[in-house]
């Protein structure tokens, strides 16, 4: 199987269970936003999650799905195919997030991205999570996205931010505090 196919050269691509539309389309940014945060994902456990690493793992698989549910049209035969985003993904990313915050010092002030290496690179998944939901939720209003994508995407940007801090937390890195500038 040829890796290039020549079918996007005038600009369009096709959905998973047919159609074409523009690489411009709203859906189109929203899946790929969504496979951004998947290779920023990646970026971060090559840079060595340690304990973090099968939780990044399990959230890249989930993240492939959710770029599938994006590419797919309700009302095209294929989507009965592709799984759904499920309420036991963000149960456990609550748990996740809960656990963190039992070993973390609680936060005093606004923290700037950054520490060591691989919390920055959760960091940028973060902010890389928010722009991706940032573009999934007009699709939600347009009735072309179920909630529960909308729901994955916030939750993961809320774990992120924690791993981010426990992966600072692991090195022996203290968080970076956002200094104010002062009134002048």
């Amino acid at each position: 199987m040829k890796i290039y196919t020549k079918t996007g050269d005038a600009g369009d691509t096709g959905l998973f269970g047919g159609g074409r539309v523009g690489k411009d389309d709203p859906r189109v940014e929203a899946y790929g936003q969504v496979d951004e945060l998947n290779s920023v994902l990646g970026l971060a456990r090559a840079e060595g999650l340690g304990p973090l690493d099968p939780l990044a793992q399990s959230l890249q698989d989930q993240l492939f799905t959710v770029g599938s549910i994006l590419a797919t049209p309700h009302d095209s035969k294929a989507a009965a195919h592709i799984p759904r985003v499920q309420d036991s993904w963000i149960t456990a990313m609550e748990n996740a997030i809960d656990s963190y915050d039992l070993e973390l010092a609680p936060l005093t002030a606004f923290i700037l991205p950054g520490g060591s290496k691989p919390a920055a690179a959760l960091h940028l998944a973060r902010t890389v999570c928010r722009r991706a939901e940032r573009h999934v939720v007009p699709l939600f209003r347009q009735g072309l996205v179920d909630a529960q994508v909308v729901v994955f995407l916030n939750r993961l940007s809320d774990l992120l931010f924690a791993m981010a801090r426990y992966a600072n937390h692991h090195a022996g890195v203290k968080d970076v505090p956002w200094v104010a500038p002062k009134s002048s």
